[in-house]
């Protein structure tokens, strides 16, 4: 008897110690089964685990969390990213890590899903950039994975911020992830801050052609509410047409307008000379082009918006339309501070070596 209970003791004994070591005993798996609940963007609890170390993106949430210096938590994306495009600087900076990763969802405009294969995946948590909360539930009841909601709608937007801090708390890039936000915040008021000032009679006149949206376009196609410019208070001529974002308008209606200043995306200029080789004589009789005040906005709408470089189009066009209010800016030098803040390199050499630099443009060269 008084040997059975000898044997009953060294057993509890062995137990207590086990549920005091990391690793052993019913604590470890109390521990790998512990979750938390966040609240993401749209408001949304989600229960996720405790320690996230994996995750997948969707709907380009990839470029929000490298952002956040969480990209190597990412184990699935959109087979977009997974080409590692230098128009997606998020995603050429990290194309080796990208190439890795399993696809997810097609991306781009006709957008699809992959669930068998998230599950298949089993990441600890899916981030969802998009606005359509009933697909998040509809997803995160197909795989049983939890997902989060974020959304990246513009550089100055308070979401785009407020998810690059989520996704810092969610994967343990909480210092990363704030000191963005915070540069982005900073950025964003300095751009304001050297122009909203300037009286409306001093400002010269802008056109934004050659913008992409759903697609390329040539001279024509330009932008209502173009955020670079907006960002520094600037005239934007498409701004008096009756649209929300990109539009056509005719040859005849920029003759009217007549800009002062020009801005073309370069990664459009064939379409832009196609329209030359067409009508020449009324594009070189624009004031603008006349005086070599044709510059390059850099396109920063593909696959979602690409905010390090909206962000640097609104300090070059600062530079070319503002230039006494940007005298101390170092174009080339605040360019690199962006790009290496939010994707971690620098990028000027991979925009000129792609065809996408900043700078003056010559039409029909």
């Amino acid at each position: 008897m008084k040997e059975k209970r000898t044997w009953l003791a060294m057993i509890l004994a062995i137990l207590m110690l086990g549920s005091l070591l990391p690793g052993f005993g019913g604590s470890a798996f109390a521990e790998s089964d512990a979750t938390r609940t966040i609240t993401d963007v749209f408001g949304r609890e989600v229960e996720i685990p405790l320690n996230v170390s994996t995750c997948a993106a969707l709907g380009s949430a990839a470029r929000l969390i490298v952002y956040a210096g969480g990209v190597d938590s990412i184990v699935g994306a959109t087979e977009m990213e997974l080409r590692g495009d230098p128009g997606m600087p998020y995603a050429y900076a990290n194309r080796e890590h990208f190439a890795a990763c399993g696809a997810v969802a097609s991306g781009g405009s006709g957008n699809a899903d992959y669930a068998e294969a998230l599950v298949e995946l089993d990441p600890d948590v899916v981030f969802y950039q998009d606005s359509d909360t009933v697909a998040m539930e509809d997803l995160a009841k197909k795989t049983g994975l939890p997902v989060i909601g974020v959304y990246g709608d513009a550089f100055n937007s308070h979401y785009l911020t407020d998810s690059i801090i989520l996704i810092g708390d969610v994967l343990g890039t909480s210092e990363h992830a704030s000191a963005v936000a915070e540069a982005i915040t900073g950025w964003v008021e300095d751009l304001d801050s050297r122009t909203k000032d300037i009286p409306e009679e001093d400002k010269p006149t802008v056109y934004p052609g050659a913008v992409s949206w759903s697609g390329g376009h040539g001279f024509t196609g330009t932008y209502v509410g173009y955020a670079p410019l907006e960002a520094i208070n600037a005239i934007n001529l498409a701004d008096q047409l009756d649209a929300s974002d990109g539009v056509e308008v005719s040859m005849e209606q920029i003759l009217e307008w007549d800009p002062d200043i020009i801005f073309l995306n370069p990664g459009n200029m064939n379409l832009v000379n196609e329209d030359y080789a067409a009508n020449g004589a009324a594009i070189d009789s624009l004031r603008a082009v006349q005086e070599g005040k044709v510059y390059a906005q850099v396109n920063f709408n593909y696959y979602w918006c690409n905010m390090e470089l909206a962000i640097a189009d609104s300090y070059y066009a600062g530079t070319v339309i503002f230039p006494e209010a940007f005298a101390d800016v170092d174009f080339n030098a605040k360019a690199e501070e962006i790009f290496n803040t939010m994707i971690g390199m620098d990028y000027l050499d991979v925009l000129d070596e792609n065809g996408y630099g900043f700078g003056p443009i010559t039409i029909g060269a």
